[in-house]
């Protein structure tokens, strides 16, 4: 015997995507209006946005975050033109992809999986002309273009291969490519629908834990064609997709030419505090 039940599993799942100005966020990326919610319309945000936002953990460090709000996100990667880390990157895009009229599905994803990661990481499954996709907007500035929901696919990172990979159990690995072979670098599977109280608490614990890395240095990286350039603390790492790399420390004086070369419009007493 069944027992009907006055209930709705997505009734507490409402982002709140009608208060984003689209147009404001659209400039922000230097992109068009989209016609149509395409897999290749898809493609070109996905880049954009990366090359126009940074991923960076300054509020964390500072301890001045504002949480994962979507409003609070807009102000700060919109309005202020600042970067954020995962959790900030999928609320917006996720928000505008929505607006733009594509089915979203946000999900967690377990970072390092093969180690002790938890599942601190924000991504998003996107329906799209061409099938399911993986969007990955803030996934530490690694991830150029979405990837094919199909076993095995390969998609090249700015330079960087990746490849899904599907397991019996239903869940999916991202992996990438290097120089000892294919490394997994989270997993993710449908699952039920995130709620914003799950996303508040995934954030409340990367931001505050001290077991959290992020709260232990600030980190900031950038991707573009061929190069991704990692800030760790002082240190300023730049690879190359051909295999260079070049290493070195940044003194504190040098750091607000930095961090604005690297997109990122600090006012004073948030450099001051950075430093």
């Amino acid at each position: 015997m069944s027992i009907a039940l006055d209930y709705n599993p997505d009734a507490a799942t409402d982002w709140g995507v009608e208060e984003l100005d689209l147009t404001a966020y659209l400039a922000r990326i230097d992109h068009p209006a989209v016609t149509a919610p395409t897999a290749e319309a898809l493609r070109g945000l996905h880049a954009a946005h990366v090359a126009a936002i940074p991923f960076e953990t300054v509020d964390v460090i500072t301890g001045r975050h504002p949480g994962v709000r979507l409003p609070a996100v807009a102000d700060k990667l919109v309005t202020r033109r600042r970067g954020g880390y995962c959790f900030e990157h999928a609320t917006l895009f996720a928000a505008v992809l929505e607006r733009l009229g594509y089915p979203v599905r946000r999900r967690l994803a377990r970072v390092h999986p093969q180690g002790s990661g938890a599942s601190t990481h924000m991504m998003l499954l996107v329906d799209t002309d061409e099938g399911t996709m993986l969007a990955d907007v803030g996934f530490g500035a690694s991830m150029w273009a979405p990837v094919p929901l199909i076993d095995g696919v390969e998609v090249d990172q700015a330079g960087w291969p990746t490849r899904l990979v599907a397991l019996p159990d239903g869940r999916w690995v991202l992996t990438r490519r290097g120089d000892d072979g294919w490394t997994a670098e989270h997993e993710f599977a449908e699952g039920p629908p995130l709620r914003q109280v799950d996303l508040d608490v995934a954030h409340h614990y990367t931001a505050t834990h001290p077991d959290s890395p992020f709260v232990r240095k600030l980190l900031v990286k950038r991707l573009e064609p061929g190069m991704a350039t990692t800030l760790h603390g002082r240190e300023l790492t730049v690879r190359h997709a051909d295999g260079g790399v070049e290493t070195r420390t940044v003194e504190p004086r040098e750091m607000g030419a930095l961090l604005a070369q690297l997109g990122l419009e600090l006012d004073e007493a948030e450099l001051a505090a950075v430093r």
